[in-house]
């Protein structure tokens, strides 16, 4: 499958075919805001993209590799990750399509969900809710939000952003413990030593990337020295830091100028910009239009 999003791309893309992965995608390329029918086939490498992966299966099951353990992703199971997270699919049984739903990382974060969800996303765990009570509604829901991508009105894009809100918001309360109510489970994706020094890296500045940010404080958290954290980091992700960092930055401020009326120096001093000559400058070499461009063109009407 080629990337939905790329550098020069629109987040709001979509194709009306059932899709497979390409081994031959660029890694690490965003696949943006999306929903659609997947065919599984075994994965030859790992993938691995800068977003939240919400899967349902309508039948069967997929067992990934993903983080160096196995996980199973089973019918009737709303199962969440990062997918900057490697992730690679190695078997699957009595299932032909599932849904596969994208949410850019830095859209996911604005959207300041209870932190006993987002913290183990970030940290490479695999949140799975059983929902076989409610599986029908559910599969329902995203099969409307497959269709929503195939119409033309961005409004109908705007419903589904906040009704993926919504869903993520329900899965975050029930992972809360009360005296009824067993916590949701949550895999392991990582080995015992956890996170990888990039991953921790990448997690860091997932974290802060609206903060002022030095590839010298990036690289004490891990515990390297700047320039090999930088070269690790590029070898790992074929991104720079400073790349990962403006990437978090201009799409957290694609959301903003799509879906609220704030004014472009308070779009991008929110989005972690010193100026608005930095940030200009930033948007235009990463979507090729600028802010104000790419808002007339896709505002999200109400």
């Amino acid at each position: 499958m080629q990337p939905f999003f790329l550098p020069h791309a629109k987040y709001f893309l979509y194709r009306n075919v059932m899709t497979s992965f390409d081994p031959k995608r660029p890694d690490f390329a965003p696949y943006g805001f999306t929903c659609e029918l997947w065919r599984p086939t075994p994965m030859s490498r790992p993938d691995r993209h800068n977003e939240i992966e919400i899967n349902l299966l309508r039948s069967g099951s997929v067992t990934y590799l993903l983080g160096g353990r196995k996980v199973r992703v089973s019918a009737n199971q709303l199962s969440a990750f990062w997918a900057a997270i490697p992730h690679q699919i190695l078997s699957f049984e009595d299932t032909t399509e599932y849904f596969v739903v994208t949410l850019p990382l830095a859209w996911f974060l604005q959207c300041k969900l209870p932190e006993q969800l987002v913290q183990p996303l970030l940290h490479g765990e695999v949140i799975t809710e059983s929902i076989d009570d409610r599986a029908r509604a559910d599969i329902e829901l995203l099969a409307r939000w497959e269709q929503d991508f195939h119409e033309s009105g961005e409004s109908l894009r705007k419903a589904v952003l906040l009704e993926l809100e919504a869903r993520l918001l329900r899965l975050a309360v029930s992972m809360a413990p009360t005296e009824h109510r067993l916590p949701r489970q949550r895999h392991r994706a990582m080995s015992q030593a956890g996170l990888s020094k990039v991953e921790h890296m990448a997690c860091f500045i997932a974290q802060r990337y609206t903060h002022a940010l030095t590839v010298e404080e990036i690289g004490k958290v891990v515990g390297l020295h700047p320039n090999y954290a930088m070269g690790l980091f590029k070898k790992t992700f074929g991104i720079t830091l400073v790349s990962y960092i403006t990437q978090h930055r201009v799409s957290h401020a694609q959301r903003l100028l799509a879906t609220t009326d704030s004014k472009i120096v308070d779009i991008a001093l929110a989005s972690g910009f010193t100026s608005t000559s930095r940030f200009n400058a930033a948007f235009s070499a990463e979507c090729g239009c600028s802010p104000r461009a790419y808002r007339r063109e896709h505002k999200l009407t109400a």
